[in-house]
């Protein structure tokens, strides 16, 4: 995959989409393979906003139930099987426990019902090939199975429990970057750091109509036109900001910015994640790569989406709220190895509505064709999670297919694996690579496999070229140097916070430490011929997104 902003300027595309998260990603897969000429422009770096900030879930919506929202618990549900399927290396069931006390909506008898309603309407959770990605139905927990499972737990008020089954992703980052790389093979031209900051216009059967991007590169300051029959605006949480820009200062169509906010800490738990029911919203404590995520807030944003961060008092709510559902563990603000933030895009059905909390807003989805307000060529796609970023995307096509007026294939990405999915049963395919690749040693192949699924292929050539690439770069973390080259040469990587963030993992644990984080800079220096104060640049900045576990606030 290579960033060419000259050639995506030499030709007209069917359809330019602006964002490159996990909508965006996929809607440029799903066209490019149903035929269409497509273009994807990204104001930063794929998946490193709202994609990135995510619990890492890939979940039906139990919640969604107090709503009443049957419709979209089905979708998601079924969603949450394509992804087991096109994205086996990435996808896995994950066990929840909930804690039940007391009686009415919290008791055990209420979850469970509630979750058998979650058992039927995934009916079709089990019709797959691999045996390891089939989820069990929900069951009902003792007390004292319960302690057993999650010893940490206040047993004062504790009536049992229930456990169920979502899934998690090993990597939304990569999960994104996927969709994009399947795009690019089939023809998408792709570009991260390539901001849309003004449109074109023309006349269209009468119609004002959008006909083009003008877009800045980030590096150069180089600006292009980049031309469309159809515009798709799938800028997340800045959709209404892109409208504005379209629409000559008004959005069509508002949205709110939910913040969620999740914290990296050591591991708290066995293998299961907990879910704690609350007054405020939802809270879980999540097994992850060995350590625990806890999250996550949802409350109304309203400030500039790129002064997004993640405050003292966000990180202070989280752990009181861990140290609630586990006394023993005494979680303090040295604890947290790292904290990241995401802006939930939700539909403001409500326009009037100055409520601070969105956790009842519905995560429902809106395609919006701007020929309403008189401005063809341009739709919004708004709201929507990222399980069921598939399904809009299908829509959406679809969409611009009716727009042009063109006769496509049906949508295949519900059953085309990935590029890293083409690897049938998970298991097996790591036993075999362990075999075939045994001189890197059992650790770092599970990564690559974990990281690469099928591409590992792709990856482990470098090393025989290079010896010195199959070094790891942060011992004992498993990746490796040859991860970060072809993560420039293959993946459109440009920054160091780029390797450490979204290509790789190893800057998602925490700081992984300033030598680290220097000798990725320097493998980029070279690769990009980078000078001494650029190489210093990079590192400065990659240092800012890391928090400081040893806060003054709770050093003593």
């Amino acid at each position: 995959m290579k960033r060419d902003l000259d050639a995506m300027s030499d030709r007209v595309h069917d359809v330019v989409i602006i964002g490159g998260g996990i909508t965006g990603a996929m809607i440029a897969w799903d066209a490019s393979l149903r035929g269409l000429k497509v273009a994807l422009v990204e104001a930063q770096d794929f998946g490193h906003a709202t994609t990135a900030g995510s619990s890492k879930l890939i979940h039906g919506g139990l919640r969604y139930l107090k709503n009443l929202e049957f419709g979209l618990i089905r979708e998601s549900l079924k969603e949450r099987r394509n992804w087991e399927i096109i994205a086996p290396h990435l996808v896995f069931p994950l066990e929840f426990v909930v804690p039940t006390r007391g009686w009415g909506s919290k008791s055990r008898w209420f979850t469970g019902l509630g979750l058998t309603i979650y058992d039927w309407l995934s009916y079709d959770r089990n019709w797959l090939n691999d045996e390891d990605k089939k989820i069990p139905a929900h069951r009902s927990l003792s007390t004292k199975a319960l302690l057993a499972m999650q010893p940490g737990l206040n047993p004062d008020g504790l009536r049992g429990g229930v456990s169920y089954y979502d899934c998690q992703m090993v990597s939304p980052e990569r999960l994104c970057l996927e969709c994009v790389l399947g795009a690019a093979q089939n023809g998408a031209q792709i570009a991260n750091y390539a901001k849309a900051i003004q449109f074109k216009y023309g006349i269209t059967d009468g119609m004002r109509a959008v006909t083009a991007v003008e877009v800045s590169d980030k590096f150069t300051g180089a600006r292009y036109i980049v031309r469309g029959r159809m515009i798709v605006n799938a800028a997340g949480p800045w959709a209404d900001l892109v409208q504005e820009k379209a629409n000559g200062g008004s959005a069509a169509r508002g949205l709110i910015r939910s913040k969620g906010v999740h914290l990296i800490t050591r591991n708290l738990t066995r293998n299961q994640a907990l879910a704690v029911q609350s007054s405020d919203g939802h809270f879980f404590i999540l097994p992850w790569r060995g350590h625990s995520i806890l999250g996550t807030t949802d409350t109304v944003y309203k400030g500039n989406p790129e002064k997004l961060c993640v405050t003292e008092e966000d990180i202070s709510l989280l752990l009181n709220r861990a140290n609630e559902a586990l006394p023993g563990v005494n979680l303090k603000r040295r604890d947290v190895l790292h904290a990241y933030a995401g802006l939930r895009p939700l539909v403001d059905t409500d326009p009037g509505s100055r409520t601070d909390s969105s956790y009842t807003a519905s995560r429902r989805t809106e395609i919006y064709d701007h020929a309403q307000d008189d401005l063809s060529g341009f739709l919004s796609v708004i709201g929507g999670k990222w399980t069921t970023s598939r399904l809009v995307a299908e829509r959406t096509v679809d969409m611009v297919a009716k727009k042009l007026e063109r006769r496509l294939k049906p949508c295949q990405t519900a059953s085309t694996p990935l590029p890293g999915g083409e690897l049938g049963q998970y298991a097996s395919f790591k036993r075999r690579a362990l075999r075939r690749y045994s001189f890197l040693g059992s650790k770092v192949c599970s990564n690559l496999v974990a990281t690469y699924g099928a591409m590992i292929d792709e990856v482990v050539p470098l090393i025989t070229d290079a010896p010195d690439l199959g070094e790891t770069i942060d011992p004992p973390a498993p990746e490796i140097a040859a991860q970060v080259v072809h993560a420039v040469r293959q993946e459109m990587a440009m920054t160091v916070e780029d390797i450490l963030f979204r290509r790789t993992g190893i800057g998602t644990l925490g700081h992984p430490g300033g030598d680290t984080v220097t000798r990725i800079a320097r493998f980029l220096s070279r690769e990009f011929g980078w000078d001494a104060a650029e190489t210093v640049r990079q590192v400065e900045a990659t240092e800012s997104q890391f928090i400081n576990p040893l806060h003054a606030a709770d050093a003593l």
